[in-house]
């Protein structure tokens, strides 16, 4: 299924609030693949009882910091349980581009290894006592954003991904036949990074696979739209958009809901 919906984004509002209430717990969860040590965080809320939905939380590719941490925790107040995932190694976290680049090339240069880092990630969410694991979802934002495609394209057993300012990736046709996980997709029309012929190749990409897929453009937003700290980055190209960060967290509750149903 298709859709595409363009957004005009005009004033600056306040950044949605990442502080969560008392009863949001967290957890340091230390797991490998292969032998490299990975650590992520469990984030839930302890006021709700029984299991609930799961949703993946991939970082950008400076790693695992607060930013990709928060977002969990802020899943976990609307009633998700939700795990920000490792995908780099225990500690490599940074602010410095030129080292970020390096660890996601390393990922990126191996497919394969890609999706498989990503995928044990997943069986950490799945497997905690908490989780409902027949109804999980995977989010992720600029390197994590490509990377819940690729756990798509993978043929991950999820019942749907979202990618915030992602590079769009696309599949082979190998993996357009196993793609079992609706996609929403969230760009920004001024993001250099993923241009126009870029967006219409995945979206090409996604008809030829026939997933169930949408995508919301947001005007005049740049790369890594979402994050409040991406313009202290002094890279050109990458902005934060306050209104298109806002206006893509409600659509992302939206699209929960409707794939996960009521935590």
């Amino acid at each position: 299924m298709r859709a595409v919906l363009r957004v005009a984004c005009v004033a600056a509002l306040a950044l949605t609030a990442l502080t969560v209430g008392a009863e949001v717990k967290t957890q340091t969860v230390t797991y490998e693949d292969g032998d490299v040590q990975l650590q992520g965080e469990l984030a839930w809320d302890d006021a709700i009882s029984g299991k609930r939905p799961g949703v993946l939380v991939v970082h950008e590719w400076w790693g695992l910091n607060e930013y990709a941490k928060h977002r969990a925790e802020m899943l976990a107040k609307l009633g998700y349980v939700a795990f920000a995932v490792d995908m780099y190694g225990k500690g490599k976290v940074t602010s410095n581009p030129k080292q970020a680049g390096e660890w996601a090339n390393q990922i990126e240069a191996n497919r394969a290894r890609w999706q498989q880092r990503a995928l044990r990630g997943l069986e950490v969410l799945k497997n905690s006592k908490r989780v409902d694991d027949s109804r999980t979802a995977a989010i992720g934002y600029c390197f994590g954003g490509s990377t819940v495609t690729e756990l798509a394209y993978a043929g991950a057993d999820l019942r749907g991904v979202a990618s915030f300012h992602g590079t769009l990736p696309l599949p082979t046709a190998e993996e357009m036949g196993k793609v079992k996980a609706k996609i929403f997709a969230a760009t920004g029309s001024a993001d250099a990074f993923v241009p126009p012929d870029k967006v219409m190749a995945f979206e090409s990409a996604m008809d030829k696979a026939g997933v169930d897929w949408y995508l919301v453009i947001y005007g005049g937003a740049h790369h890594a739209f979402t994050n409040p700290n991406a313009d202290s980055y002094g890279i050109e190209n990458v902005r934060y958009n306050p209104e298109a960060d806002r206006r893509s967290w409600v659509e992302l509750q939206r699209f929960l809901k409707e794939i996960l149903g009521a935590q």
